[in-house]
């Protein structure tokens, strides 16, 4: 199982991605391929996703039962720890001021 979830991205990508898997959402993505298609589609995202951002969710053999890649500015960064993958939040910016992580 294969999902990917968009947020702001060009309808171009969108279209893409519907070649390959069924939009249950407005940018939520599902099907069944093969590790092949799913880095395929992976690279397709990648060089699609312009100032938007992106999230790959499969099944696979981990602790969890699977692993995810993002990609694009979002608050949430993925960190690992103890050998399983969290989320972990980046504080919010307040206008006008930069990003500072200690």
């Amino acid at each position: 199982m294969l999902a990917i979830v968009v947020e702001n991205v060009p309808s171009r990508l969108r279209g893409r991605l519907a070649i390959w898997l069924l939009e249950v959402r407005a940018g939520v993505y599902v099907g069944n391929v093969s590790r092949r298609v799913r880095e395929m589609i992976w690279t397709t995202v990648k060089s699609g996703v312009e100032a938007g951002n992106a999230v790959m969710v499969w099944s696979t053999n981990t602790e969890s039962g699977f692993d995810f890649l993002t990609w694009g500015a979002n608050r949430r960064e993925p960190i690992e720890m103890d050998g399983i993958k969290l989320v972990s939040f980046l504080p919010e910016l307040v206008p006008g001021e930069d990003l500072k992580i200690e």
